[in-house]
């Protein structure tokens, strides 16, 4: 009997149970103990379902430990790799002495120029410079070198023999031009001064064994072209090592006469610079002065 009423709530059948049993037991006593059964039958049956069909609280969760923050550990070590830092664009500035001297007979160097003195058919020693200028120095020192006071710059120590070398390459020490060259330039060389003008002397060294200066001393009172200068750069240093080169001219009254020329270097000089490799590794440049006289020692 109870089975056709289960497609209803629970609590409807109870009850309709109960009263069943409630008529049966006032209108016919020989019923009772089935009526009775069926009545806990149902209630036990609603019973089991209504606490089955009830939701339960969910269990407390118990708070869990945050997670152990994950270990650093060290950064693997790279391969090294040689460094580059000491790679640098370099320009070796080469005065032709005598035609320095045309513009500045006044100067001690050039009151005491002869003949057979090294730079009468040598390139001299102007400077080798780096891109940048006045590297940690004071603002007095630069302000002192801006104003031409270079008698009151500190002097470069140097040892003995690199002095003597330098006095001969580089007329104006007796000027003090190795104390402006090193203030303004060679501190950012990246390294002492001895170092600055041992690769100075070195690569001026390679110029002056070269063909570059025998066209020059084999020319002096006679017109040089840059293209001869710069073919001349290539037979002694390599393929197009002539493109790195710029040179420069003064006009003298009526007579223009090749005063320097500059030379493009790039890479690390180290200790024995190989000097046509820095150079071939260089960017090109305008050639610069087109041609002039090569001159000869004393006032023309």
């Amino acid at each position: 009997m109870l089975y056709p009423e289960q497609d209803r709530g629970i609590a409807d059948v109870a009850l309709e149970s109960w009263s069943v049993a409630g008529s049966a037991s006032w209108t016919d006593r020989s019923m009772n103990p089935r009526l009775t059964l069926l009545l806990i039958a149902a209630f036990l049956i609603g019973g089991a379902v209504y606490l089955w069909l009830r939701p339960t609280d969910a269990p407390p969760v118990a708070p869990t430990a945050p997670a152990p923050a994950p270990t650093q550990t060290a950064p693997k070590s790279e391969p090294t790799t040689p460094s580059k830092a000491s790679d640098q664009f370099l320009i070796l500035a080469a005065s032709w002495q005598p035609a320095f001297c045309e513009g500045a007979a006044n100067k001690p160097e050039c009151r005491q120029q002869s003949r057979t003195r090294f730079d009468a058919n040598h390139f001299s020693l102007h400077g080798l410079w780096p891109t940048d200028e006045y590297c940690d120095v004071s603002t007095k020192l630069e302000q002192l070198d801006r104003d031409g006071r270079w008698s009151a710059l500190p002097p470069v120590e140097l040892p003995a023999e690199l002095q003597k070398t330098l006095d001969e390459v580089m007329p104006g020490t007796r000027s003090q031009l190795e104390r402006h060259e090193w203030i303004k330039h060679g501190t950012c060389f990246g390294a002492d001064a001895a170092s600055y003008y041992r690769t100075a002397t070195q690569l001026l060294a390679a110029l002056n064994a070269s063909k570059v200066r025998d066209l020059f001393a084999g020319n002096i009172g006679k017109t040089l072209t840059r293209d001869q200068i710069r073919d001349a750069f290539d037979d002694a240093f390599g393929r197009d090592a002539g493109k790195r080169v710029r040179i420069a001219c003064d006009d003298d009254g009526k007579r223009r006469i090749i005063s320097e020329i500059t030379i493009g270097l790039w890479g690390t000089p180290g200790d024995t610079p190989d000097f046509g490799k820095l150079v071939r590794a260089a960017r090109p440049t305008d050639g610069g002065c087109i041609g002039g006289i090569v001159d000869a020692v004393g006032l023309q």
